[in-house]
């Protein structure tokens, strides 16, 4: 079976733009690769970060399901340490029951920022650590069971969970409660292959999966050229450089890296993006087929950081095409 393509989507705020044109540009692409046959499509909550702007998830996909038709719109994912289950199930079971039938929810354990900003929403600490419980819980409420407290809208619908995770805390979490799990590989590449593995050594049949369903990240920068892919992914590389060097900011347009990074810097920056695939269609193509040869993968969701709208369009195009070829 060839893998599904999907989309993660993090509404990047781009240099000399606003959030509210970051949305306008979510909402262009959503029905660009729909149109291409993209599966599903993804944002993720961020917090207190100026290139990212999906913070408040579940709003900004009702504002994609709104502009699609059929293509899944799910949380890539929801931080459930910041939340009151009962309220993510209300919310989730708001979104099927406005669009039945295409909405997903990711969790995951991370605050999906700092610690300061996790304090200031309010999130307990020790929820982190208390994972399965808050899982198990959230789960709760959309069982068709009467309880003392339920989730209106949320009660008996069917909304596909999924854990991520970039350690082995979820993938064997995952297996154990029998659900798709998806794997961070995109920024976080070291334990990839042990974390599928823990999966699927733990994995136990449920009502959900009878057999482990596993979900990959890649960054993948699809020009015209080799050339051309590479300069394009100079943005992302931006923004992991960033990181390293303690400056934080709204994602910036393309730059020639030999001015910008030490070799060491350098080094750092591609070992984290180990699963970063940029060139033209056929070598990003080839690229992501040696990664999947070895590894059972039902579908891989991608991420292409490109400033330019139009450029971001068309890498999303050029992919879908040599897939389905």
């Amino acid at each position: 079976m060839v893998p599904k393509l999907s989309v993660l989507d993090l509404a990047p705020v781009l240099e000399g733009e606003t959030p509210a044109e970051s949305f306008i540009n979510s909402r262009e692409l959503i029905q660009h690769v729909e149109k291409h046959g993209y599966y599903r499509y993804w944002v993720a909550e961020h917090h207190n970060m100026q290139g990212i702007a999906s913070s408040a998830t579940p709003i900004l996909m009702s504002y994609l399901l709104g502009a699609s038709t059929s293509i899944r719109v799910g949380a890539g994912g929801i931080m459930l340490p910041n939340h009151a289950p009962l309220v993510v199930a209300e919310q989730f079971g708001t979104l099927e029951s406005m669009y039945p039938g295409r909405v997903d929810l990711g969790l995951g354990r991370a605050p999906g920022s700092d610690m300061m900003t996790a304090r200031a929403l309010r999130r307990d600490e020790r929820g982190a650590y208390e994972f399965d419980s808050l899982v198990g819980e959230l789960m709760g409420y959309f069982e068709d069971i009467d309880r003392p407290v339920i989730a209106v809208p949320g009660k008996g619908l069917n909304i596909p969970i999924w854990l991520l995770g970039s350690s082995l805390y979820s993938a064997q979490l995952a297996g154990k409660l029998g659900l798709p799990y998806s794997f961070a590989s995109h920024f976080a590449p070291d334990l990839l292959d042990d974390a599928l593995n823990t999966y699927r050594r733990n994995f136990v049949p449920s009502e959900v999966l009878d057999k482990p369903y596993v979900m990959i990240g890649i960054n993948a920068v699809v020009g015209e050229t080799d050339e051309e892919g590479e300069f394009l992914a100079s943005t992302l590389f931006q923004q992991f450089l960033g990181m390293i060097q303690g400056k934080r900011g709204k994602t910036p347009p393309p730059r020639n890296m030999s001015d910008l990074w030490t070799e060491h810097e350098k080094n750092i920056v591609m070992q984290q993006l180990k699963f970063t695939f940029f060139g033209s269609q056929q070598t990003v193509y080839e690229k992501l087929v040696e990664v999947i040869s070895n590894r059972d993968v039902d579908e891989i969701v991608v991420n292409s950081a490109i400033y330019d709208q139009e450029k971001r369009k068309k890498s999303y195009q050029l992919l879908a095409e040599v897939w389905n070829r």
